[in-house]
């Protein structure tokens, strides 16, 4: 892989909105989970300069590449880990980024990973169904949809993709295995299944499915919620941008339950939990991008932000 080869594409979604509602000073220091390409994390760098630090997270070895030479100008106020996130405390600790002033989480796929040929990750591309964010990890989409059985593969795509049409997709799968490419898979779905909204390829939500279970993205998303606690100080703000319904209920229920006294359940005739709230909610509703964001952006339309603030 020759790093040159790879186009710096991605577009950070919300930056003014998070600049401001991460509260990011000069001197502060952070923590991006999801590095990506470098955008949110070369804004924050920029916001906190001169003496503002930044510690950038990622799985996607290749993501971390670009960033590194990205950001390279700006010396030792950067550091990366290529590592997931659901390592959050083991990786801040190691940094010495305890405690820090805020953390961020943008969460989805990155315009390197949709556009990288060799990725599986786009339906509109002939490319391995891979979908693996780090190449340390075994099971591929490919494995899933070709060595699975039809009821497990209809139970992820309902489970991790919301789809209603799970099980008549999972026939299908089933049906034409051997199936290698991302686009062989996503045109197996398009031509046996009735189109009922023309904006949307009726792949979509199966390559979520497999994405999201291919890295165990639900389960590594409320490890590290709950370990971000520990890590921002009080007064600092964690701040998430999810892009479906499934990221968006785990964090809501996250930061509900964490902003409360009581986690008893309802029909409890006196609260003995002893819970005590560790955040207060900045955003009582999520932010979404503006008409003109989304216009110059299209992968920002789904985007949701969620703030809270540790006390």
């Amino acid at each position: 892989m020759i790093l040159s080869d790879l186009e710096i594409q991605h577009t950070p979604v919300m930056v003014p909105e998070i600049l401001s509602l991460l509260k990011v000073t000069s001197g502060g220091r952070y923590i991006d989970c999801t590095l990506g390409e470098g955008g949110h994390t070369k804004s924050i760098l920029e916001a906190s300069g001169p003496r503002g630090e930044v510690l950038g997270i990622d799985a996607d070895h290749e993501a971390v590449e670009v960033s590194k030479n990205r950001l390279e100008t700006y010396g030792d106020r950067f550091y990366f880990s290529n590592n997931n996130f659901r390592e959050l405390r083991k990786i801040a600790m190691k940094s010495q980024f305890i405690p820090c002033d805020g953390i961020l989480f943008d969460l989805g796929v990155s315009s390197l990973q949709l556009d990288k040929e060799s990725r599986g990750f786009s339906f509109r591309r002939k490319a391995p169904l891979d979908m693996r964010f780090s190449i340390n990890q075994t099971l591929t989409a490919e494995e899933v949809i070709n060595t699975f059985s039809e009821s497990d593969i209809a139970d992820i795509l309902y489970n991790f993709g919301e789809e209603r049409r799970s099980r008549k997709i999972a026939k299908i799968i089933v049906n034409n295995r051997p199936i290698k490419d991302a686009d062989q898979l996503s045109d197996l779905i398009k031509m046996n299944l009735r189109q009922t909204n023309y904006k949307i390829n009726p792949s979509t939500k199966t390559f979520q499915a497999l994405r999201i279970f291919v890295n165990e993205e639900l389960n590594s998303l409320s490890y590290a919620l709950e370990q971000s606690l520990e890590i921002v100080e009080k007064g600092g703000r964690i701040a998430v941008i999810s892009y479906h319904s499934l990221e968006d209920r785990i964090v809501k229920n996250f930061f509900r339950k964490e902003s409360k006294y009581c986690i008893c359940p309802p029909n409890e005739p006196k609260c003995d939990c002893e819970h005590k709230p560790k955040i207060k909610i900045i955003t009582k509703k999520p932010l979404v991008p503006s008409s003109n964001e989304i216009e110059l952006n299209r992968r920002s339309r789904s985007a949701k932000l969620r703030v809270v603030e540790r006390i």
